[in-house]
């Protein structure tokens, strides 16, 4: 949720384990963990390395 530490990983170009920036500023702490287990459950593999947005029930891989 934390989009300064994301602009700070996404920019410094250093190698990460992986980076989920979360847009859910209206959604309540359990539905954020749902939403997490979804995503990890369905991409968890393509996530190890990536930097990946999720908002809007879409999530999108950036370079």
């Amino acid at each position: 949720m934390d989009k300064d530490f994301g602009e700070l990983v996404y920019r410094s170009e250093e190698s990460h384990k992986g980076v989920l920036l979360l847009r859910l500023e209206h959604k309540t702490g359990k539905e954020k963990a749902e939403i997490v287990a979804k995503i990890v459950k369905k991409y968890g593999t393509r996530l190890a390395g990536s930097f990946a947005v999720y908002r809007a029930s879409r999530l999108r891989f950036r370079k």
